[in-house]
């Protein structure tokens, strides 16, 4: 009787068994159905004629829930709906591309699919125009593509991603990352057609790469003959203002006036039809006017001053006509070659006039880009940390998804424990043991990333305040210097700030760069060192990010007087048996001024807290001791378990 109870049961589970394979089995036909259409409309080129009808497709795709549930497919549609709004209505392109990016970017999949987001966020960005925002996103793509040999991208758009990352690093005097890719993007050249356009803008590109970074000059010529060569064999295919542009700028480093204004003059007849043709387009004003006034600058050079007043008033024309159009560089270019002109021909008073209105014009766009530069890097800042939500959403759903699948197998196996044998009953114990075990360290691992996203805002705004006073106290120079100094500490300090754990050896670079942006700050009042360890791999060590400079800015705000230049702070590392001994010492403030005896900022008390925890995960030591010295300063220890970087271990 137990034995037929036993087979029924059995027969029961194979038929329940069977129906759901008939039914993965017809679900995947329907995806493969589906894979099949997307796949067809997303090769279709879009045309005036057909690009509503492919809109309303990709439209229905969007609202099917088969589609809605596979998330390949979803982000394909997305993406491509990013695409057809992309001209017409910027607005709904970001919000498709930003609703595929939160599909796929907590993934270490998909790729192909997230480089060609993050290309068209930074074309999006690029519009706007979001200089940094777009480079973040240029960058992110181009590095999927740099990485992974094995990505399936097409050539064409490989060499598009990399072609507009490395034109935005250059923007912001990223020169080496630029030639790097411009490099890469050369390798490509042989995959593509000879008469795309790539092959002429990997050329100009790298061509004014070098020149404008001073790298070496010693593949010019060489870039300058293929330039020529494509030129001459398709010369229907490829405007040939892009090789004059090259060739001006080898003309113009060797002081070669002649060469510059032949190819100055082919320039500028090519401009006036451009600008005839579309007068209104800010492209087509900013290129007539550029050129005409290289063109008055390099016939003062040539001490022909008729032919700079006949240029200049060319200048002055288009000014008259789509002054609305110009860009301030375009506009100081032209004042400079008119105070030029003006002070060679005598007329001491209109150059100097016109000097003053191009120092003006400095002026305004100076702080028109610091306030932009400012309010980009809290933007990205944002947006740094709304992808390391994102990454921790997606990561919570992969548990919780887990968890769900693992309560239905529990489920099952309960079942057939009860028709079987009492010892499943034991298995069944020991998976809860491991899942108890398991969140218990996710718990953990969950404070450690909480509290220090509570530290990371405090540190930039702290900083961000310094430039403020730089800015409000009119201290251009410094500002600049403190800006560029600061964007790079942001850099590191939103990349190390994805990591739970990152080599010491970047820790320690990102505590160099803190510091010498805090001696910036208070006008070198003090001096710092930093003691590493000289036989150890610190790249081999790993501990959680932005540990330690909460302790070093305290050293600084509360150990350092601030009368006289002879303070000092003094960073110690040390390693013993995988532990990390960090000494801060501070010179200490003259007896009239001491520091806070229990001075603690809300930073360094997160990173105690943060200490506390990892001592915890470890099941090491951990901790954070004070002292005072006989000249009053302050030396605080920390205790830091330290890991080994298992990427590296191979």
């Amino acid at each position: 009787m137990k034995l037929r109870r036993l087979y029924f049961c059995l027969l029961a589970a194979s038929v329940f068994y069977a129906c759901k394979q008939d039914q993965s089995k017809s679900k995947n036909e329907q995806l493969l159905k589906y894979k099949t259409l997307i796949t067809a409309l997303s090769a279709k080129q879009t045309t005036a004629s057909n690009a509503d009808s492919i809109l309303q497709a990709w439209k229905r795709f969007n609202a099917d829930p088969i589609i809605l549930a596979d998330t390949d497919l979803n982000t394909k549609t997305k993406y491509n709906l990013g695409k057809m709004f992309a001209r017409k209505n910027p607005d709904s392109s970001k919000m498709f591309l930003q609703q595929a990016l939160e599909l796929v970017e907590g993934s270490n999949r998909y790729l192909e699919i997230k480089a060609n987001l993050y290309n068209g966020m930074g074309n999006l960005a690029n519009a706007e125009p979001l200089e940094h925002q777009a480079n973040y996103y240029y960058n992110k793509a181009a590095m999927i593509v740099l990485s992974d040999s094995t990505l399936t991208l097409k050539p064409m758009a490989k060499t598009i991603i990399l072609l507009a990352a490395a034109q935005s690093n250059k923007s912001l005097q990223q020169y080496s990352l630029a030639l790097k890719m411009n490099l890469a993007t050369l390798k490509l050249m042989p995959q593509l057609p000879p008469n795309v356009t790539n092959q002429q803008r990997v050329l100009t590109q790298l061509i004014s790469l070098i020149y404008t970074a001073d790298f070496p000059k010693n593949d010019i010529e060489n870039y300058l003959k293929k330039l020529e060569k494509l030129q001459a064999t398709y010369p229907d295919d490829f405007n040939p203002r892009f090789l004059y542009d090259s060739k001006l700028l080898y003309f113009d480093k060797s002081n070669n006036v002649d060469s510059v204004l032949k190819y100055s003059l082919l320039n500028a007849a090519i401009d006036e039809q451009f600008y005839g043709e579309r007068p209104t387009e800010p492209t087509a004003a900013g290129n007539i006017y550029t050129t005409y006034t290289n063109i008055v600058a390099n016939y003062v050079k040539a001490k022909n001053y008729t032919g700079a007043k006949l240029f200049l008033k060319k200048a002055n024309d288009i000014f008259k006509q789509s002054g609305n159009l110009l860009e301030y560089e375009d506009l100081i270019r032209g004042g400079e070659a008119s105070s030029s002109y003006y002070a060679s021909i005598g007329e001491k008073d209109q150059a100097l006039q016109t000097a003053q209105d191009v120092i003006a014009l400095q002026k305004e766009n100076f702080e028109i880009e610091n306030t932009q530069a400012v309010a980009e890097m809290g933007a990205l800042y944002q947006i740094q940390a709304k992808d390391n939500s994102i990454e921790r959403l997606n990561e919570d759903i992969k548990i919780n998804t887990l968890k769900l699948e693992r309560n239905k197998l529990s489920l099952v196996i309960t079942a057939l424990i009860i028709l079987i044998l009492l010892i499943v009953i034991c298995l069944f114990y020991s998976i809860y043991k491991q899942r108890k075990l398991k969140q218990e360290k996710e718990n953990v691992q969950l404070q450690q990333q909480l509290l220090r996203t509570q530290m990371e805002p405090h540190f930039i705004f702290n900083t961000l305040s310094a430039l403020q006073s730089f800015i409000r106290l009119d201290e251009k120079d410094e500002a600049i210097k403190y800006l560029n100094q600061f964007s790079r500490l942001l850099r590191s300090s939103l990349e190390l700030s994805r990591e739970k754990l990152v080599p010491l050896s970047q820790e320690i670079e990102t505590l160099e760069n803190y510091l010498s942006l805090q001696q910036m700050r208070y006008n070198n009042i003090f001096n710092f060192e930093i003691k590493t360890p000289f036989n150890e791999d610190l790249e081999m060590l790993m501990i959680p990010p932005m540990l330690i400079q909460p302790f070093v800015e305290n050293s600084i705000l509360h150990g350092i007087n601030l009368n006289d230049k002879d303070g000092f702070v003094k960073v110690d590392f040390t390693i013993t048996n995988h532990n990390l001994t960090v000494t801060i010492a501070d010179s200490g403030k003259i007896a009239g001024e001491k520091k806070p005896q229990n001075h603690q900022s809300l930073s360094g008390i997160i990173s105690k807290e943060r200490l506390q925890l990892l001592g915890k995960e470890r099941n090491q030591d951990a901790g954070i001791t004070q002292n005072k010295t006989t000249n009053g300063g302050t030396i605080v220890t920390l205790n830091i378990p330290v890991g080994l970087n298992e990427s590296m271990g191979g």
